[in-house]
């Protein structure tokens, strides 16, 4: 067990060297002086200089990466052009609602997801799997953002049960917070549930067809516990896999919902400081959400123990 920890820690240090050099040359890849689009078309060349210098561009790419490297294992991502702020301090005052936004909506999708993958492999072929299939391949078809208007359309703005939009910080209490977030996380769920519902079912129809299951039905066991007790751990990894992968598809979607709902989440940063051009909070941001990304995948694959006696050889 001890060896397959380390060798996973071992394999994610390249993606993420690999991933720091692509984050580093998104300046360098804008056409023209990056000094000169970060200064903006009314400055004079004394500003633009100064930028240069303050962002180490009048050194050798490999000196830039170096520098820029070490100050990020520092933590230290550079300070903001449009705010001179620490981008490590703008990204630490947007995480909160980034946060509860996102463990909402993961509750939401494994709550909603798996329980109908479960039910549709069950009833196989029946108009219940048909019903939870179509609602699946509808809810990944439509996008993120159409769901929202819809959900404010309904929820906000007909009927008054939620804000338009806006978030309510954990200070003013948990339940008013949840309720400030409840359409973003269901218009999230919604998106990222139809693809866990989809491997669900196709992990259990395996599940449901191998000997244990079949012994388990002779041996004269409850449905309930030959679903969840047997078949659906045997089916986990695919299911716990989906769930890492999807959370790429978690994280863009957070970047829209936020925009939509107005949350002054790491979304919403990232939004604003493109249309700023404000390149070191862009840097910052896309490092964090890479980071967050191979850490949650490295969890994933440490998760496999937990499922497959195998892994802990």
């Amino acid at each position: 067990m001890l060896g397959y920890v380390l060798g996973r820690l071992l394999a994610a240090i390249p993606i993420f060297i690999l991933v720091a050099i692509f984050i580093f040359s998104l300046v360098h890849l804008t056409p023209g002086d990056p000094a000169v689009l970060l200064a903006g078309d009314n400055a004079n060349p004394q500003q633009v200089e100064k930028i240069r210098e303050r962002l180490h561009l009048d050194e050798p790419l490999i000196v830039q990466f170096g520098i820029w490297a070490g100050n990020a294992l520092q933590f230290d991502l550079g300070e903001s052009i449009y705010s001179n702020k620490p981008v490590t301090q703008l990204i630490a005052q947007r995480i909160e609602p980034t946060f509860v936004l996102a463990a909402v909506t993961l509750f939401l999708t494994v709550a909603i997801a798996v329980p109908l993958g479960v039910i549709a492999a069950w009833r196989a072929n029946g108009w219940i799997d048909r019903g939870i299939m179509a609602f699946a391949v509808l809810g990944f078809s439509v996008p993120v953002f159409v769901i929202a208007y819809l959900l404010v359309y309904f929820f906000a703005v007909s009927l008054r049960w939620f804000p338009v939009q806006g978030y309510k910080p954990l200070s003013n209490g948990l339940l008013t917070t949840l309720h400030s977030v409840t359409l973003p996380s269901i218009a999230l769920a919604l998106v990222f549930a139809a693809l866990i519902a989809r491997v669900t079912r196709a992990a259990m129809l395996e599940a449901l067809s191998e000997n244990f299951t079949r012994t388990a039905r002779a041996k004269g066991l409850g449905t309930f516990r030959i679903l969840v007790i047997h078949a659906l751990k045997s089916a986990g990894i695919p299911v716990i896999t989906v769930i890492g992968i999807g959370f790429a598809t978690l994280v863009g979607g957070v970047v829209v919902t936020e925009s939509v709902f107005n949350i002054p989440g790491i979304g919403r940063l990232t939004v604003d400081a493109i249309t700023r051009r404000d390149y070191p909070v862009v840097q910052g941001v896309i490092l964090f959400f890479s980071a967050l990304l191979i850490l949650i995948n490295l969890l994933i694959d440490l998760s496999y123990a937990l499922f497959d006696p195998r892994v802990k050889g």
